[in-house]
């Protein structure tokens, strides 16, 4: 039987994402989530713990993050975990998990409170364009 490699979650930007293309043209980004949980410690006292994500998003993706992700939004992602290792100038051996997103969707609204655009027409103009007038309206 095949294995499962998937993470789900929902989450808020620690800073703007960073977005780089490679050689070859293949733009990758890179930014930190935060999720959030909540609970009662054995006191009945509220607790928070915050836990931090590495994303990587790769090609249509990482356009979509670099035109509209910034610090603060709040996002879902879909993805599956991967482990890399390298070395540092001491020879010392490195290792960092990331989730490497598959689907991700923007949550509520802009930083400041702007809500997203819910229709067309919120995302496009807002007045006719010249040509179109009323005057041939039967009423």
């Amino acid at each position: 039987m095949a294995g499962v490699n998937k993470v789900i979650l929902v989450g808020n930007l620690g800073a703007d994402p960073e977005v780089r293309s490679l050689e070859s043209g293949t733009k990758v980004a890179n930014f930190n989530i935060a999720t959030t949980e909540t609970f009662k410690d054995r006191n009945g006292e509220k607790q928070e713990k915050t836990e931090w994500h590495r994303i990587v998003l790769w090609r249509g993706l990482a356009d979509v993050a670099e035109n509209f992700l910034k610090k603060g939004r709040q996002i879902y992602i879909e993805g599956r975990l991967r482990t890399r290792q390298w070395e540092d100038k001491e020879g010392v051996k490195k290792y960092t998990t990331e989730i490497y997103g598959d689907n991700m969707v923007m949550l509520g609204g802009k930083p400041g409170g702007e809500p997203p655009p819910t229709s067309k027409e919120e995302i496009t103009e807002k007045e006719p364009p010249a040509h179109e007038t009323d005057d041939d309206l039967p009423f």
